[in-house]
Order: structure tokens, then sequence, then C-alpha cells
């Protein structure tokens, strides 16, 4: 039940609007959509999903979507609207769709909030930290130019580094030789513009409030709430959810999905995972098993399906992890004014979850907007330093490029880098002992 504090935030917060925006961040499995739900419920907010996947049709179960029910009782927004084959569907697109979204909840004086989700979707609302290539034509309509990536995605990653030499050597420089991904935006910018990307960013992050990782808050009094746990217990409740999947038919979404938009893609040797909702995790993972033929005996597809299941764990448990060293490196260990504040919310005990997150957050939420003064202080890491994350590392070792100092670091004491250490160490130490007999 919501205390009476709550209560009185409902009857104000249509007016005040303190903050503008609530961000729900932390690993997946963390429950972020049940506490957006019940803030939502209570301060009469819209929820706006930050997650790539959750963007498209189909696949409800492994991309874990809200369900009917939690639909009815808070409304939602981007989610489901994309046909599965839909590959050019960029952040750039979900950055405008979001943004108005967020512009019609205010004028209808409800509190947007965007669960997240996607990294760089939730990057895009926060700050201004992208290129828009999106023209202006001559009755003031939104134009797009002819995407020229529909040519660049072809090229390899030496002929994409080679270009971008040759037009932005600066931004050549500073990212990573094999990162097709970034060459080819950073030239599609080029090419729609007619200026540097890296100059683009230069003046972006030149703006009053930005800094050397972009530019500045689009909402400086957004709120931002971090839902961590003890990582054994959440292990354990990721794989749990996984077996949850499975009883509520994961095999035959996979399947069925597999059959309608995978299985000609497979037959033609063009599958990609790396584009639109392949890049789902899960899906993937079961390409053995989706693509057996149909000569495999039963119990080669139970082996191939346990296989897949174990892989998803695996991968899932991985990418909670992946989210949470996101939300330490861009959010509280960066030292500067324009990051707004974090509150950690811990959902380790689930028993505790209306004392430990609900009333906290409501808490935060209502101070606030009042103006009063927080029994909650926002995150810090200590020890935060600045870090370059654009310097440009050479391993001659294990022949590899290292794009930022903490990768470098990482790398230095990677089990890789010290194998190829010690082999060398082994190599001259012999070397020496060749010689000494030989005199």
């Amino acid at each position: 039940m919501a205390s009476s504090s709550s209560v009185n935030m409902r009857n104000t917060i249509t007016k005040t609007f303190a903050p503008r925006l609530v961000v729900i961040l932390g690993a997946t499995g963390t429950g972020k959509s049940k506490l957006a739900i019940e803030i939502g419920k209570r301060l009469q907010g819209e929820i706006i999903s930050a997650d790539s996947m959750q963007v498209y049709k189909g696949l409800d179960i492994i991309t874990n979507k809200v369900t009917a029910e939690e639909r009815v009782q808070c409304p939602h927004h981007m989610i489901s609207f994309l046909e599965p084959l839909v590959s050019r569907y960029t952040v750039v697109d979900f950055r405008n769709s979001a943004l108005q979204l967020i512009e019609d909840l205010h004028q209808r004086h409800k509190l947007p909030i965007v669960v997240g989700g996607t990294n760089y979707f939730i990057e895009s609302l926060l700050w201004k930290v992208l290129v828009d290539t999106i023209g202006i034509d001559s009755e003031g309509q939104h134009l797009r130019s002819p995407d020229p990536k529909m040519g660049i995605h072809k090229l390899g990653a030496s002929e994409l580094h080679r270009r971008l030499a040759e037009v932005d050597p600066d931004m050549a420089a500073i990212l990573h030789p094999h990162d097709t991904r970034k060459l080819a935006r950073s030239l599609q910018v080029f090419e729609e513009t007619g200026v540097a990307h890296s100059r683009l960013l230069e003046q972006q992050r030149g703006q009053e409030g930005g800094d050397h990782l972009g530019g500045p808050l689009r909402f400086p009094d957004t709120c931002i709430f971090w839902l961590h746990a003890d990582m054994k217990i959440l292990d354990q409740r990721l794989d749990q959810r996984v077996d949850e999947m499975l009883s509520k038919g994961l095999i035959t979404e996979l399947q069925n999905f597999h059959l309608h938009y995978n299985q000609r893609i497979v037959q033609d040797n063009c599958q990609d995972y790396q584009h639109g909702i392949f890049q789902s995790i899960g899906f993937k993972e079961f390409h053995e098993f989706l693509t057996a033929d149909k000569e495999t005996s039963q119990e080669d597809l139970r082996r191939l399906k346990q296989k897949g299941i174990e892989a998803l764990k695996i991968a899932t448990r991985r990418y909670a992890r992946k989210q949470n060293k996101w939300v330490q490196n861009r959010f509280l260990k960066r030292p500067s004014s324009n990051v707004p504040p974090v509150y950690a919310l811990d959902v380790t005990d689930l028993s505790l979850w209306e004392d430990k997150v609900l009333h906290p957050a409501l808490h935060i939420l209502e101070s606030l907007q009042k103006g009063e003064q927080l029994l909650i202080q926002p995150m810090r890491l200590e020890g935060a330093e600045q870090k370059n994350k654009r310097s440009h590392h050479t391993c001659e070792l294990c022949e590899r490029i290292i794009i930022g100092d903490v990768e470098w670091r990482a790398h230095l004491k990677s089990k890789s880098h010290q194998h190829h250490a010690r082999k060398k160490r082994s190599t001259k130490d012999a070397a020496v002992q060749t010689l000494h007999v030989a005199n």
C-alpha cells in the first residue's frame, strides 16, 4: 500500500514536475520493470522501454517483454512495433521517437519513466551524444539522406578504416581498426553532412554543459535508480529465470520464429547475428539446435538443446556483468558535473523489496519534487578519476590494438597477454642458455 506521502506526491506531480525524467537501470533480472510499473501507477507515469530487442515483434519470452497484464497496469511505449526482419532501425531512430514521446508525456502532465535496457539507447536520451544527419526539407519535414551504408556495410574493416583515414584521420586514429560498426557510422556521417565526424563531436562537446564524453544533459533534473544485487544471488536468479522461460514455451517460440523468419536466411547462407532481432541473447545460442537436419537423432537433438540452454545461461550472466560495468563506468566513476545523480537500490533480498526498493524510490522522488533534503544520498565510487577512453595502444606480443586506458590495463593483466609474455621470456631464456653453452 502506498504511504500517505506517496499519495500527496501523486496529487502534485502533475503541476510541478520535478524530476522531469526517471530512468531505471540495472542488470537483467533485477526487476526494473516491476519498479517502473509501481512508480507509474502511483505517480501518473508512463513507461518508455529502452531495449533494442524489445522494439521488434516476436520473441516475447526470450526478450523478456512485459506481459499484457503488466501493460494494463501502466502504459508502455516502444515495444513490439517493428517487423522482425527490419535491420536498419538505429539509435538515432529510437532517440527521435523517444524524445517525442517524452515531450508528449510532459504536455499531458505524465511522468516519463525510461527502463533500460540498451546502453546506447539510454545515453542518446540523457546526453546530446549523437550526430544527427537528418535534414529538413522545404516544407519543414524531417528528411533522411540516402543511406550510404547500403554500400558501406559490404566493405571489410581494413577498407573502411582506409577510407575513414582519408576523410577523417582524427576519428580513424581513435577507432579500433576492426570495429566495422563505428567505422561505417563515421563514414556515413561524413558522406551525409560533408563534415568530419570528429569535428562534429568536438563542436558538440564544446557546448555549454558538455564534457570530453559528449554534449550536455538533455534533462538536468533527471533521477536515475540503479537496481543492483549480490552477483552470486543474481546468477542463481538468472538461471532460474531461464528455466521459467523454458516452462513458458521458449523452445516452441524459437522454433516458430526460426521457421517464419530465419530458415530461408540460413539456407541462403546469409545469416547474420549482428543485426536486428537476431542479436538477441538466446537466439544464436540455439542455432545448432534450430538448424539441425531432419535426420538428426533424438539423442543428438536433446544434446543440442541442452547445449543451447547452458549457453543461454552463460550469456545472460555475462550480459548482467556488462550492464553493471557500464553503469559504474558511465555514471559512478565520472568526475563530471553533467552526470545525473544515481540512487542505488539493493534488490538482493526480494522479501525486503518494498522496504529496500519501492519505498526508498518513492521517498527520493517525493523529496526531489518538494525540494526537501534527501535521507538517501546518490552513489559515487571512491577514487574515481578521469581516464582516456580514446588512447591508442599496440601490444606487439599479442599483435593487438587496444583502445582506452582501462582496456589497456585490463589487457596487460589478461591470461592471453600473460601467456604470450611467459612464452617470450622462455624463448629468450632458451636463447641465452644456448649462447652460454656455445661459448
